[in-house]
């Protein structure tokens, strides 16, 4: 079973659900909501719906609409109280925050494609890093920013330390891990990273709950954010993940644990969010529960 200290949580904190729009909603992000939703029910606390639509080129209005009556079908959100902030509206926010850190750092541009860091990364014998880490090919070349290009923003070798409200302390060396970041992509998408650093500063984010595999993303994101002027960093908190039968995380692929497939099979809301629930240690059996008693799995 889990057990998470909630006084260190900010009282009554602000925190988001931020699905992106890429695919249907299964269990894993079910067990996302059950997290999120139940802490804030059991701090007093707000959650925002965000849906992270940065990579213009795979994002579908359909699984956007999808999402919310997924999440109005559990109970989640409500018709009329399902205000949605989305990243495509703050493209002037992402591209404000760019030229607020090229005042700091050198923002370059970056020619090089995952392959490319990939081919680099075997050549220098480390290819059985954990994720890409780019070794900074373009740094000197000063191209001239154009389109196919990315920009990058040099990192430098400073440590990150955080205490995960689930995993304790933490100490990361983005530069380590990951090289000079991605600001946006070749296809002029805004990353990830840049925008989940600016949107939890604008938005007033006081608490960040997301799934184990996030993690390492953490210290990158703290960075940046101190960088754009954010003074105190939320807090975070990485919950367990649902695996498949071959050790996999969930994919979006993985029609068995979709979330419209549950409700076609005549699966009750219920039902949904008490395996996910289980699956993710917050009860010993897999035992219905209603939306609104979320939070007594924290208390």
């Amino acid at each position: 079973m889990q057990r998470i200290d909630l006084s260190r949580v900010p009282p009554r904190p602000i925190t988001r659900f931020a699905p992106s729009p890429t695919g249907y909603l299964h269990l894993g992000h079910v067990a996302n909501a059950v997290w999120t939703w139940g802490v804030a029910q059991a701090t007093g606390g707000q959650v925002l719906l965000r849906i992270e639509d940065h990579d213009r080129g795979r994002s579908r209005a359909q699984y956007e609409r999808a999402i919310v009556e997924d999440l109005e079908w559990l109970g989640l959100v409500r018709g009329g109280q399902r205000r949605m902030l989305r990243q495509s509206d703050q493209e002037r926010a992402y591209g404000r925050a760019v030229l607020h850190l090229g005042r700091q750092s050198p923002v370059y541009a970056c020619q090089c494609s995952r392959a490319d860091i990939a081919a680099q990364m075997r050549a220098d014998g480390v290819a059985d890093h954990e994720e890409l880490r780019y070794p900074g090919t373009c740094r000197a070349l000063r191209l001239a920013p154009a389109d196919g290009l990315g920009l990058r923003v040099t990192l430098g070798d400073e440590a990150v330390e955080f205490d995960d409200l689930r995993l304790g302390p933490q100490r990361q060396v983005p530069a380590q891990q990951c090289g000079d970041l991605l600001l946006r992509d070749a296809h002029g998408n805004w990353t990830y990273q840049l925008c989940v650093a600016v949107d939890d500063t604008r938005q007033g984010v006081h608490l960040v709950i997301r799934g184990e595999d996030l993690l390492a993303s953490t210290g990158r994101q703290i960075m940046l954010a101190a960088r754009l002027g954010r003074k105190e960093p939320p807090r975070f908190l990485h919950h367990p993940l649902i695996h498949d039968p071959e050790g996999r995380k969930l994919s979006k692929r993985d029609g068995s644990t979709g979330v419209r497939e549950l409700r076609a099979s005549g699966t009750t809301p219920e039902a949904v969010l008490g395996e996910a629930a289980f699956r993710t240690g917050l009860s010993d059996e897999p035992r219905p529960i209603a939306p609104d008693q979320l939070g007594s799995l924290f208390r």
